[in-house]
């Protein structure tokens, strides 16, 4: 159990048979009445966002989650496999679980799965990982670091932004919370 008072960013509680992972949260003290706890609750199994108001000192159940890191080993009929590299078992994922990690996971790297009871309820990536490009346009003599972007599309799929001298083959660092390009990889 956690008291409401507790609540920080990213603190998982239980409620309502779901796990909810604060967002937000403010305390208010009002000039009459008791003290409050005004909350932004993000539900971590189906992304659902909520404002939700505890009282003071109220108890809620803590979620307990257990992180595993795994290595992704590979991709069957839309399945992807992931291997727990200490004990060897192996859990696949949908695509709708992978969510939009899916643009940046590639074969044998390693991502920690958060596990509540039993069930996968996420991905965490790191947050930047390395891809090649696979598909753009044809850098021209004279294109510089502070000029435009063009898209280019990288190995597992994703399409991202790179400046205009990137072509083909090159390896670059991609931030996997917004997708952005980072810099080359020599």
């Amino acid at each position: 159990m956690i008291s409401s008072n507790d609540f920080r960013s990213g603190v998982t509680i239980e409620l309502d048979g779901s796990v909810w992972r604060v967002i937000e949260f403010l305390h208010v003290k009002p000039g009459k009445g008791s003290a409050f706890v005004r909350t932004k609750l993000k539900n971590a199994q189906t992304g659902n966002v909520v404002e939700k108001t505890f009282r003071a000192g109220e108890s809620v159940r803590q979620a307990n989650l257990e992180k595993r890191t795994m290595q992704h080993t590979y991709k069957d009929s839309g399945q992807y496999v992931f291997m727990d590299m200490e004990t060897f078992e192996e859990v696949q994922l949908s695509l709708q679980q992978m969510g939009t990690t899916v643009s940046y996971v590639k074969e044998e790297m390693e991502v920690d799965i958060l596990f509540w009871d039993g069930k996968v309820l996420e991905v965490q990536l790191p947050t930047s990982v390395i891809l090649e490009i696979t598909e753009t346009d044809p850098g021209v003599k004279g294109d510089t670091a502070t000029g435009g972007t063009k898209p280019a599309i990288v190995e597992t799929g994703a399409q991202i932004m790179v400046p205009l001298f990137i072509s083909i083959g090159e390896r670059i660092k991609v931030d996997t919370r917004d997708g952005s390009y980072l810099g080359r990889e020599t």
